[in-house]
């Protein structure tokens, strides 16, 4: 998801984006884990994507 999309989306439907993105990089870790998958490139984006949507929420919540 680009910034500029995140921007026009509420706290609310932000916030349930940062929970989906931390379930996803929990899940991707456990495959891992369990040697079912040897992507970390998922994580990484993941990881990246949330950071987005956190800075996105800070700037929107400092604005309103």
């Amino acid at each position: 998801m680009k910034v500029v999309e995140m921007r026009e989306k509420s706290i609310e439907e932000l916030l349930i984006v940062a929970d989906e993105l931390k379930v996803s990089i929990h899940q991707n870790q456990v495959d891992i884990a369990m040697n079912k998958s040897q992507n970390n490139y998922d994580i990484r984006n993941a990881k990246k994507d949330l950071a987005r949507v956190l800075t996105v929420i800070k700037e929107k919540e400092s604005n309103a």
